[in-house]
């Protein structure tokens, strides 16, 4: 019985970091890549960080019925292969998606037993001095980063689990928690403890 595991966060919460740092722990997840159409930012590989395709391309998918889930955001298109995450939940996978806040509640109406995660910053100052650091955005830019990031946090409830991403070692001591709280809940391990608990009947 493997599970489906959703993080969101709004943009400059070190999300991306918290999820790379969770990968390297060797806690056996599957990550997700999706499609988006936006450019590749420095240090960005193409199948590792995501799958960069055109606008053309990725409407084609799109009307194909081969995303799970798909969003518009800042004017890129994203999307998840609901192909990919059908057959590595079908091999027994545990499955991490790194996803926005449109495509999380997408995907809880088609698997309402995913796991949702929520990642906070510390405070708002502290998110804008962030993007401010990135240096990525104009003032404009900016201003509508900030915006959506108050409609973001407002789904905040929707969520099962909510992490806050102010020192990364805590947040990725959370995240594991998590995880493994999940992995231990008595549905999964009447499956995955069957030969020992036969032992007892």
């Amino acid at each position: 019985m493997s599970s489906l595991f959703v993080i969101s966060a709004p943009s400059g919460t070190g999300k991306t970091s918290l999820v790379k740092a969770l990968l390297q722990t060797g806690i056996d997840l599957s990550l997700s890549i999706s499609h988006t159409t936006r450019r590749p930012r420095p240090n960005e590989v193409d199948g590792e960080d995501y799958f960069f395709v055109d606008r053309e391309v990725f409407i084609q998918m799109l009307g194909r019925g081969e995303f799970l889930e798909s969003a518009e955001v800042y004017g890129n298109l994203y999307g998840t292969s609901w192909q990919w995450i059908k057959e590595a939940l079908a091999a027994g996978k545990d499955v991490l998606m790194e996803i926005d806040c449109q495509g999380a509640q997408q995907v809880r109406q088609v698997f309402p037993q995913a796991i949702s995660i929520f990642i906070l910053p510390p405070s708002l100052a502290s998110l804008e001095a962030r993007l401010k650091q990135r240096g990525q955005d104009d003032p404009a830019t900016m201003t509508r980063r900030l915006a959506a990031v108050r409609e973001e946090v407002s789904h905040v409830s929707k969520f099962e689990y909510v992490v806050i991403n102010d020192k990364l070692e805590e947040a990725l001591k959370d995240l594991c928690c998590i995880i493994r709280a999940e992995r231990l809940r008595c549905v999964r391990q009447l499956t995955q403890q069957h030969a020992l608990l036969a032992q007892f009947t």
